[in-house]
């Protein structure tokens, strides 16, 4: 539930329970004191009224598996605001005052303490509902905290992870450099012994050609 949400509601049940002691006290009224008491009353259903189409409008807004339960609670709501015009209706009538003076002679104040109690019950179920739901939503916030946490934990291995794979790329280029240069070594290596190999070739052809020069020279005289 969001906190606009229960704003607009706390407001509607505060002006709900003025409206069930504004009907009784105004069906014990007469002549202008009960035309000024039921215009109160007219004012107070339409911001009612209000009230329950800012909260359906909020409610709708909403995720869908909280937007469930709060429309059923304005279902609720509606149907009591209902009740409650019907009240009105029955108080504005002509002999209102006639059937209401009746109607306390024949129960006296029972019906009126029946109706206090019933929208006694009805705040405080109000009530318990409206702090249900910040436990809810302190029990959201709580998880939302958590995970945020373990997010940002994730987060944090995987920049360390990559910092690490980072680091052995680069150390496995590094030996890619290394190997490079000592292959290069190598092949100048046997470059240069094969030109070794030459040379010292030549040299041992050139000393047997002359030793071969001198023995028949010597063996000529």
């Amino acid at each position: 539930m969001s906190d606009v949400f229960e704003g607009y509601e706390r407001q509607y049940c505060e002006i709900s329970a003025a409206l069930s002691r504004k009907c009784a006290a105004a069906s014990a009224l007469d002549g202008e004191k009960k035309k000024q008491k039921l215009s109160e009353i007219q004012a107070d259903v339409q911001e009612s009224e209000s009230l329950i189409r800012r909260m359906d409008l909020e409610a709708r807004s909403l995720q869908p598996s909280v937007k469930a339960g709060l429309l059923a609670k304005l279902r609720e709501y509606k149907s009591d605001l209902n009740n409650v015009k019907g009240e009105i209706k029955r108080v504005s009538a002509p002999n209102a005052q006639q059937a209401t003076r009746e109607e306390l002679l024949e129960s006296g104040m029972s019906d009126t303490l029946a109706a206090s109690s019933d929208q006694r019950g009805r705040l405080m179920m109000t009530s318990e509902r409206l702090n249900q739901s910040s436990d809810r939503i302190r029990e959201s916030q709580r998880t939302v905290f958590e995970t945020e946490e373990i997010g940002v934990s994730i987060l944090q291995d995987l920049h360390n992870q990559r910092q690490s794979l980072l680091h052995a790329h680069t150390t496995l280029h590094g030996v890619d450099d290394y190997i490079g240069k000592s292959k290069k070594i190598l092949a100048s290596m046997s470059k240069r012994m094969d030109r070794n190999k030459w040379i010292v070739g030549g040299i041992i052809a050139t000393l047997v050609f002359a030793i071969l020069f001198i023995l028949y020279f010597k063996f000529a005289r």
